[in-house]
């Protein structure tokens, strides 16, 4: 396959993560790989199928949700399959790894039917050289099987990054993501509109946040996604945000109604009310 070719395959292939607009609202469901039980996460079929109804326009997920799941979500939504992981809370804190591996193949995404998979870069962090191997050594597997790649690019707290949440720290860790093969970066808010169009105007590929622990409202989450789409962000993967509000389908409306609609946070929230049952 020529250069050119690969290009354009991995561009098409990218393009099935993304609406036509450009943007996604994508549900993160990958959190008991690493906490084991998880509120919210207890029936993953449910949470399926509340968020593909919703009209979710992604899910990104685990090889063992998939390959039990792969039917319930066979040509209804685009799924990001993550490759990677480290030990569970059990042993190690988030942003605070000794060990990460590749635990799972681009071939194991095409055999499952996945449309993109998904990676860490740990920035900073003492498995950053790690994650940067896998992220090289998986950009070179799509490009070969015409899967996108996604990055979750984030800066760890360390003597050289006091502050995991500055924007330089955040756009370097985004820029360091794009430069090792990614199509796609996954990043987390730094607080501000001008913070984080630093990131996304460093980083020649589509940029969406993350959602993190679930924060205290719905409006104080939908609040952070319009202020990064202001900033230029292509949508978000969000998980807690989503499966433990309470109200998943109605979230996920609220999201494509700011990310798709470009409706003012007071519209989404209207948006989010539960669907009235039927008598």
């Amino acid at each position: 396959m020529t250069q050119e070719a690969l290009s354009d395959t991995t561009s098409l292939a990218k393009n099935r993560l993304l609406s036509s607009n450009g943007r996604a609202v994508i549900v993160a469901m990958d959190h008991a790989r690493t906490f084991g039980v998880t509120e919210g996460l207890e029936r993953p079929d449910q949470v399926i199928e509340d968020v593909i109804s919703a009209g979710a326009d992604g899910i990104m997920t685990t090889f063992g949700v998939l390959k039990r799941y792969r039917t319930l979500i066979a040509d209804r939504v685009p799924v990001i399959l993550r490759l990677d992981g480290g030990s569970s809370q059990y042993r190690e804190d988030w942003l605070a790894y000794t060990e990460w591996d590749l635990l799972h193949s681009v071939e194991d995404a095409v055999r499952l039917g996945a449309s993109g998979v998904v990676v860490m870069a740990f920035i900073g962090g003492a498995v950053e050289l790690q994650t940067l191997r896998i992220v090289a050594r998986v950009a070179s597997a799509c490009m070969d099987a015409g899967l996108p790649l996604m990055v979750e690019a984030l800066p760890c707290p360390s003597e050289r990054i006091p502050d995991a949440k500055d924007a330089r720290a955040m756009a370097s860790a985004a820029r360091i993501a794009f430069e090792h093969g990614a199509d796609l970066v996954k990043t987390y808010y730094t607080g501000s509109v001008a913070g984080f169009r630093q990131v996304v105007e460093n980083c020649p590929v589509p940029v969406l946040i993350a959602g993190g622990a679930r924060m205290s409202t719905l409006e104080e989450a939908l609040n952070v996604v319009a202020a990064s789409m202001d900033a230029g962000a292509a949508g978000v993967v969000f998980g807690r945000n989503i499966w433990q509000s309470g109200n998943t389908a109605g979230v996920v409306r609220a999201l494509r109604q700011i990310i798709h609609g470009g409706d003012s946070v007071a519209q989404a929230l209207q948006i989010a009310q539960p669907v009235p049952a039927l008598h």
